[in-house]
C-alpha cells in the first residue's frame, strides 16, 4: 500500500512534468492511492508558484492581496488532501483489524510525513536549477550544490522514517491517528476578521 520509494519518484516525475506542461493531468496509471498522494502534491506545486508571484518586484497591493486569497485557498486544499491521505490508510489498516490500538502513538501521521516529502521534491526541483543557471555569480552553483546535498539527505532520512511507521503499523509496533489540521482562517463563522466585517454571529 505504502512505498515511500515509489511517493518520493511520483513526486519528483510530476515535478518535472509540470513544469514542462503545468496543465497536464496527474500521470497515468498510477492508481487511487498514487493519484491521491500526485494531487497532494499538486496543491503543494500550486502552492510554491503562487507564493513566488508575492515576491514579484513591483507587485501591487491588489497584486498582493489575489496571492493571499488563493494562497490561504491552495493551503486549505493541500490540507485536506493530507488528511485524505490519512485516511485512505487509516481505511485500508482498518480492513486488516490495524493498527493496533496497544502499540505506541506516533507524534506524525504518514500524510503530513508526505506533505513534507512533496515540499523537499520541489525544493530540490528549484535548488538544482539553480546549480545549473548560467546567468549568476561566481559561486552560486557550487553554494546551491550544497544545499542540494543536504536536501536529498534530509529527504533520504525522511523517505525511511515514512518507511519504517508503516512498517511498524503492519507489525502492530507502532500507531497513529488522523490529525485534523482545523484550519480556522478560511472559515466565516470562526475567523474574527471575517463574521465581525460582516456583522455575522455564530451559534454555541
Amino acid at each position: 500500500m505504502l512505498s515511500a520509494t515509489e511517493i518520493v519518484k511520483a513526486q519528483d516525475d510530476s515535478t518535472r512534468i509540470w513544469h514542462d506542461a503545468p496543465h497536464i493531468a496527474p500521470i497515468e496509471g498510477a492508481g487511487a492511492w498514487l493519484s491521491l498522494v500526485i494531487r497532494q502534491h499538486r496543491a503543494n506545486f500550486e502552492l510554491w508558484h503562487i507564493e513566488d508571484e508575492a515576491r514579484t518586484p513591483g507587485a501591487t497591493d491588489a497584486d498582493l492581496a489575489d496571492v493571499k486569497r488563493r494562497v490561504d485557498t491552495t493551503n486549505q486544499r493541500r490540507n485536506d488532501l493530507a488528511e485524505s491521505l490519512d485516511r485512505a490508510l487509516l481505511e485500508w489498516l482498518a480492513a486488516r483489524d490495524l493498527p493496533d490500538p496497544r502499540a505506541p502513538l506516533h507524534s506524525e501521521s504518514p500524510g503530513l510525513i508526505i506533505d513534507r516529502l512533496s515540499i523537499l521534491a520541489l525544493k530540490i526541483y528549484h535548488t538544482r536549477e539553480e546549480t545549473e543557471r548560467r546567468d549568476c555569480s561566481t559561486g552560486h552553483a557550487e553554494r546551491n550544490r550544497g544545499r542540494l546535498a543536504i536536501l536529498e539527505q534530509q529527504r533520504a532520512d525522511l523517505a525511511a522514517c515514512l518507511d519504517a511507521l508503516w512498517q511498524e503499523t503492519l507489525d502492530r509496533r507502532r500507531r497513529f491517528k488522523l490529525y485534523q489540521q482545523m484550519k480556522m482562517y478560511n472559515d466565516p463563522s470562526l475567523n474574527p476578521a471575517i463574521y465581525k466585517k460582516s456583522g455575522q454571529t455564530t451559534s454555541s
